[in-house]
């Protein structure tokens, strides 16, 4: 099936189908527990952007969560590239998509036996990238609070697997905006240290060194990893390490990478500019610069083209 003229389509267990058609039970244990993982990509210029990178640590997330999709790593991203396809007509001028998988353990044994389909539930879609809503991030740059809420500690679930478990998040994420409506939040670890955001790992510069925090603590986002090998490539000192308040509090720069932001710079921290408060500041813009390169799509324009 190819996509409708102004509806998406998806796969759904097997099919092609309108997105409308992608329904799964209410007993589904993705809606009942938080039972699944997924991951998102994206595209640049209408490339899947190191779908292969993406795939793996999706599947590493199953193997962790020990569900079973039924499909082999290459024929999701086969899948993937396929949906990207038959929805790119779809796509305004300039235009790229976020393209995700999910997976959910499906429903529980007993309880919904009328349910045909027992297997895990496997959807794949896609939706543009909101490019106008956050324009306005790369002008005035990224406000960041840090919540009370601290990120679940890897000895008790692994923040290394992308999971439909966001509670912890989505708490941190309106503890931040309770402060201020426009932030974005940032979490501390079990030992006071920075760790991540929601979809979004954090960076500090200082005296022309760059500084993230380990990935014991976070999700390894795949910006995460492109930022690091451009910095060796650029010659910009960059480390791993445990980076606290203080460190936040005095550092010349932060910046944040994510699928759909790629490279964001923070003016504010806690309430207090950043630095000297021009954003982004030169490490950023160095980096910022360096990814547009490597993926060959300018993304801040993309973003900033719709400032009036």
């Amino acid at each position: 099936m190819s996509a409708l003229s102004n509806q998406r389509v998806a796969y759904f267990n097997g099919k092609i189908v309108p997105e409308r058609e992608v329904v799964i039970p209410f007993r589904d244990r993705s809606f009942t527990k938080g039972d699944g993982v997924f991951d998102m990509t994206r595209s640049f210029n209408g490339r899947i952007f190191k779908i292969d990178e993406h795939i793996d640590r999706f599947y590493r997330s199953l193997r962790y969560t020990q569900i079973d999709c039924g499909l082999k790593p290459k024929k999701m991203i086969e899948i993937s590239e396929d949906i990207l396809d038959r929805n790119r007509h779809l796509l305004g001028p300039d235009e790229d998509y976020w393209i995700a998988q999910r997976v959910s353990r499906g429903v529980d044994a007993v309880g919904d036996e009328g349910w045909e389909h027992v297997k895990a539930n496997v959807i794949v879609d896609c939706v543009p990238l909101p490019h106008k809503e956050r324009a306005r991030l790369y002008r005035d740059g990224m406000r960041v609070v840090v919540p009370p809420t601290r990120r679940v500690a890897p000895s008790m679930l692994s923040p290394r697997a992308k999971m439909h478990q966001y509670m912890n998040l989505i708490l941190a994420d309106m503890q931040a905006k309770a402060v201020d409506g426009e932030a974005w939040s940032i979490l501390l670890d079990e030992n006071g240290n920075l760790a991540e955001g929601t979809g979004s790992n954090i960076f500090l510069v200082k005296d022309g060194r760059v500084r993230t925090p380990r990935e014991r603590y976070v999700l390894p986002g795949v910006s995460r990893a492109t930022v690091i090998e451009l910095a060796a490539k650029i010659g910009i000192p960059l480390e791993e390490a445990d980076v606290d308040l203080y460190d936040a509090s005095t550092a010349d720069e932060i910046f944040v990478t994510s699928t759909s932001l790629v490279v964001c710079p923070v003016s504010k921290f806690n309430g207090a500019v950043v630095g000297d408060g021009v954003v982004p500041g030169p490490i950023t813009k160095r980096l910022t610069q360096a990814y547009i390169e490597h993926v060959d799509c300018d993304f801040v324009r993309q973003y900033t083209r719709h400032l009036a």
